[in-house]
């Protein structure tokens, strides 16, 4: 909405707070609840069109109709503090106030002064959610969830007070049997956007980073238009092959013969730059390779290298393996700085990412390669990627590939019994 400044200079200081924390008087419409009778409000949109802002705001409208306890869902517990409660967009820059909640990141609770009390929970950590009841429930990012499935049956569970319990999901679409079955469900209104209709308020960069990266490529009708996408034709791994390869929990660790953390290494850091692939993977006694964590990101060398050793630790690893065909002995290097006697292998490539992967993906054939959990950036990689593709790297999908081969297909080696960290 664009109001003439000479009507905002006329307005008291009240009048003005008002207007400004009047959510309808700003919003598109498609950002607004829908009309008429239903459970679930599934807002499916691309990156930067909104929906953290229709997420906080739609709680603070629930607390204002008399919502009691609420349930604030993320991919992880820094997710829900950082977004949804924290974040720009989040319930405390929504708030006005002469409403605003009282956060306690303690006990992860937020409390209204009309006694209103919205607890945060994580998508990676469904046994949270069996318990409490809500009468209203902010769903973000649930298609990033790892144990979606079994954090979402119990939230729904939970939904049982008041006499309009609803929920909202905000979430970046990913072709997962959750959001499938939510767009044919009668009590579940879908709306879609991308991100070309919030274009007027994104910063510069993000557009430039954005855009700029998903122009023209498969992931960019997902994460910019924000459609649902099949499989590519030509693709190693397809979804039900993954979904009939998934468990819910990773094995004890008593039952893994070797647990390895695999490394592909970006060769720049930065805004624009590839991410670093970091996956860790398990074998059973029996020769079942798991992947067990997906910890890829944006990282300078120093902050990869930290994350590889902590996750090697975490663990309980037995070796780290990382790609060196751009870095080098710095790879190396690096790690050493952090942990001199870390268990390290170097891995040359000699042959293409898509070459590499034949093998593996044939072993997910004979269901000897389970994901523990969803990996859902890393599951988008092995379904898009087609022999040829050079616009994007499938960082997280070629160190699951080293991963799988060192566990599997390499000749074993003897494993490293002391494993000093530092």
């Amino acid at each position: 909405m664009d109001i003439p400044n000479a009507i905002l200079e006329s307005l008291t200081d009240d009048e003005y707070a008002s207007l400004y924390y009047n959510w309808e008087a700003w919003a598109r419409p498609n950002q607004l609840p829908p009309d008429g009778a239903w459970t679930t409000w599934l807002i499916l949109a691309g990156r930067g069109w909104g929906k953290t802002r229709c997420g906080a705001e739609w709680v603070r409208m629930r607390v204002e109709q008399g919502s009691r306890r609420i349930a604030l869902i993320a991919e992880t517990s820094a997710d829900a503090r950082d977004v949804m409660i924290e974040g720009e967009s989040g319930i405390l820059s929504v708030c006005p106030p002469w409403d605003m909640p009282i956060y306690e990141p303690s006990k992860r609770r937020l409390t209204w002064p009309n006694g209103a009390i919205a607890s945060s929970y994580s998508g990676d950590k469904p046994d949270q959610l069996r318990g409490p009841q809500h009468d209203a429930v902010w769903a973000d990012e649930p298609a990033k969830w790892r144990y979606v499935d079994e954090a979402w049956s119990n939230l729904m569970i939970g939904l049982r007070l008041g006499d309009n319990p609803q929920v909202v999901a905000t979430t970046t679409p990913r072709p997962i049997r959750l959001l499938r079955d939510m767009i044919k469900d009668p009590m579940a209104v879908v709306t879609k956007g991308n991100t070309f209709e919030n274009i007027d308020n994104l910063a510069p960069t993000f557009r430039e980073a954005v855009l700029a990266r998903y122009k023209d490529t498969r992931l960019g009708r997902q994460e910019i238009y924000a459609e649902i996408l099949d499989d590519a034709v030509g693709a190693l791994w397809d979804r039900e092959l993954i979904e009939t390869n998934r468990r819910t929990r990773p094995p004890n660790r008593e039952e893994m013969k070797r647990i390895v953390v695999a490394i592909d290494p970006a060769v720049t850091s930065g805004e624009d730059a590839d991410e670093t692939g970091i996956i860790v993977a398990g074998v059973t006694y029996e020769g079942i390779a798991h992947v067990l964590a997906d910890v890829s990101g944006r990282y300078k060398p120093q902050e990869w290298a930290n994350k590889a050793i902590a996750v090697l630790s975490e663990w309980d690893g037995d070796r780290i393996v990382a790609e060196v065909n751009n870095g080098g002995d710095m790879v190396e290097q690096t790690l050493r700085t952090i942990a001199p006697h870390a268990p390290y292998n170097a891995i040359r490539a000699g042959t293409s990412k898509y070459t590499r992967a034949e093998p593996v993906s044939a072993l997910y054939e004979q269901k000897r390669v389970l994901h523990c959990g969803n990996f859902t950036v890393l599951e988008d990689q092995m379904c898009s990627y087609e022999q040829g593709t050079t616009a994007w790297s499938p960082d997280r999908m070629d160190a699951m590939v080293y991963a799988i081969t060192e566990l599997i297909l390499e000749t074993p080696r003897e494993v490293t019994i002391k494993k000093v960290l530092g």
